[in-house]
Protein backbone atom coordinates (compact mmCIF):
# COMPACT_ATOMS: atom_id res chain seq x y z
CA UNK A 1 0.00 0.00 0.00
CA UNK A 2 1.43 3.35 -0.96
CA UNK A 3 1.94 6.35 1.23
CA UNK A 4 -0.67 8.32 0.09
CA UNK A 5 -3.60 5.12 -0.28
CA UNK A 6 -2.68 4.44 3.62
CA UNK A 7 -3.42 8.21 4.51
CA UNK A 8 -6.40 8.17 2.44
CA UNK A 9 -7.51 4.88 4.85
CA UNK A 10 -6.54 6.93 8.03
CA UNK A 11 -8.53 10.19 6.96
CA UNK A 12 -11.73 8.24 5.81
CA UNK A 13 -11.57 6.54 9.39
CA UNK A 14 -11.25 10.01 11.30
CA UNK A 15 -14.23 11.27 9.21
CA UNK A 16 -16.38 8.20 10.03
CA UNK A 17 -15.12 7.82 13.84
CA UNK A 18 -15.98 12.13 13.93
CA UNK A 19 -19.44 11.25 12.13
CA UNK A 20 -20.62 8.22 14.22
CA UNK A 21 -19.40 10.44 17.89
CA UNK A 22 -21.26 13.50 16.46
CA UNK A 23 -24.68 10.95 16.24
CA UNK A 24 -24.80 11.62 12.28
CA UNK A 25 -23.89 8.90 9.89
CA UNK A 26 -23.67 9.36 6.48
CA UNK A 27 -26.83 8.02 4.48
CA UNK A 28 -25.06 5.91 2.32
CA UNK A 29 -23.88 4.47 5.79
CA UNK A 30 -27.98 3.80 6.89
CA UNK A 31 -28.75 2.21 3.97
CA UNK A 32 -28.82 -1.13 6.30
CA UNK A 33 -31.15 0.26 8.73
CA UNK A 34 -34.60 -1.79 8.52
CA UNK A 35 -37.59 -2.65 10.54
CA UNK A 36 -39.62 -6.19 9.82
CA UNK A 37 -43.00 -7.69 11.32
CA UNK A 38 -45.38 -10.81 10.54
CA UNK A 39 -48.46 -12.05 11.15
CA UNK A 40 -51.23 -14.05 10.17
CA UNK A 41 -54.52 -12.81 8.05
CA UNK A 42 -58.10 -13.40 9.13
CA UNK A 43 -58.48 -16.48 7.65
CA UNK A 44 -54.68 -17.83 7.70
CA UNK A 45 -53.07 -16.25 5.42
CA UNK A 46 -49.66 -14.57 6.44
CA UNK A 47 -48.40 -11.46 5.68
CA UNK A 48 -44.74 -10.21 6.04
CA UNK A 49 -44.18 -5.74 6.37
CA UNK A 50 -40.96 -4.67 5.60
CA UNK A 51 -39.56 -0.98 5.96
CA UNK A 52 -36.07 -0.09 5.07
CA UNK A 53 -33.94 2.62 4.56
CA UNK A 54 -32.83 3.38 0.89
CA UNK A 55 -30.83 6.53 -0.55
CA UNK A 56 -32.97 9.29 1.46
CA UNK A 57 -36.11 7.31 1.39
CA UNK A 58 -37.86 4.40 2.92
CA UNK A 59 -38.15 0.95 0.78
CA UNK A 60 -41.52 -0.40 1.83
CA UNK A 61 -42.88 -4.10 1.23
CA UNK A 62 -45.74 -6.06 1.52
CA UNK A 63 -46.50 -9.71 1.44
CA UNK A 64 -49.40 -11.60 1.75
CA UNK A 65 -49.50 -15.61 1.37
CA UNK A 66 -52.49 -17.02 0.79
CA UNK A 67 -51.29 -20.72 -0.60
CA UNK A 68 -53.87 -19.88 -3.02
CA UNK A 69 -53.05 -18.89 -6.89
CA UNK A 70 -55.06 -16.66 -8.65
CA UNK A 71 -57.02 -14.32 -5.93
CA UNK A 72 -57.47 -10.85 -6.32
CA UNK A 73 -56.64 -8.83 -3.44
CA UNK A 74 -56.91 -4.83 -2.77
CA UNK A 75 -54.08 -3.37 -0.70
CA UNK A 76 -53.50 -0.21 0.81
CA UNK A 77 -50.01 1.41 2.50
CA UNK A 78 -50.26 4.37 4.97
CA UNK A 79 -47.29 6.15 6.29
CA UNK A 80 -47.96 7.83 10.03
CA UNK A 81 -51.69 7.69 8.65
CA UNK A 82 -51.24 9.35 5.11
CA UNK A 83 -51.72 7.06 2.35
CA UNK A 84 -48.89 6.52 0.60
CA UNK A 85 -49.59 3.44 -2.09
CA UNK A 86 -52.48 1.35 -3.26
CA UNK A 87 -54.42 -1.14 -5.26
CA UNK A 88 -55.13 -4.91 -6.43
CA UNK A 89 -52.75 -7.61 -6.88
CA UNK A 90 -53.33 -11.57 -7.89
CA UNK A 91 -51.59 -14.22 -6.15
CA UNK A 92 -49.22 -16.31 -8.04
CA UNK A 93 -47.54 -19.56 -8.47
CA UNK A 94 -45.54 -21.13 -7.19
CA UNK A 95 -46.63 -19.87 -3.60
CA UNK A 96 -50.12 -18.39 -3.92
CA UNK A 97 -48.42 -14.95 -2.78
CA UNK A 98 -48.06 -11.42 -3.74
CA UNK A 99 -45.83 -8.73 -2.87
CA UNK A 100 -45.92 -4.90 -3.69
CA UNK A 101 -43.25 -2.24 -3.01
CA UNK A 102 -42.93 1.35 -2.94
CA UNK A 103 -40.27 3.86 -2.06
CA UNK A 104 -41.53 6.63 -0.46
CA UNK A 105 -40.37 9.95 1.54
CA UNK A 106 -38.68 8.89 5.17
CA UNK A 107 -41.07 11.51 7.08
CA UNK A 108 -39.37 13.38 10.16
CA UNK A 109 -39.56 11.47 13.43
CA UNK A 110 -40.37 7.74 13.71
CA UNK A 111 -42.43 6.48 10.88
CA UNK A 112 -45.41 4.06 11.53
CA UNK A 113 -45.85 2.18 8.31
CA UNK A 114 -49.75 0.30 8.44
CA UNK A 115 -51.03 -1.98 5.49
CA UNK A 116 -53.98 -3.76 4.99
CA UNK A 117 -54.77 -6.50 2.52
CA UNK A 118 -58.47 -7.94 1.72
CA UNK A 119 -60.10 -10.83 -0.72
CA UNK A 120 -63.18 -9.65 -1.19
CA UNK A 121 -64.46 -13.14 -1.97
CA UNK A 122 -63.67 -14.57 1.19
CA UNK A 123 -63.97 -11.30 3.30
CA UNK A 124 -59.94 -12.18 4.34
CA UNK A 125 -58.39 -9.32 5.76
CA UNK A 126 -55.00 -8.48 6.90
CA UNK A 127 -53.61 -5.84 8.94
CA UNK A 128 -49.82 -4.94 9.30
CA UNK A 129 -47.70 -2.43 11.13
CA UNK A 130 -43.82 -1.83 11.29
CA UNK A 131 -42.39 1.21 13.07
CA UNK A 132 -39.10 2.60 11.33
CA UNK A 133 -36.77 4.53 13.82
CA UNK A 134 -36.28 8.28 12.93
Amino acid sequence: MTRTASLRRVAAVGILTTALAAGSVPAALAKGAESKAAGTCSQGAAWKLKAKADNGRLQVELEVDSNRNGQVWTWALKDNGVAVGSGSATTVAPSGSFSVERRIANRAGTDTITATARHAATGQTCSARVVFPG
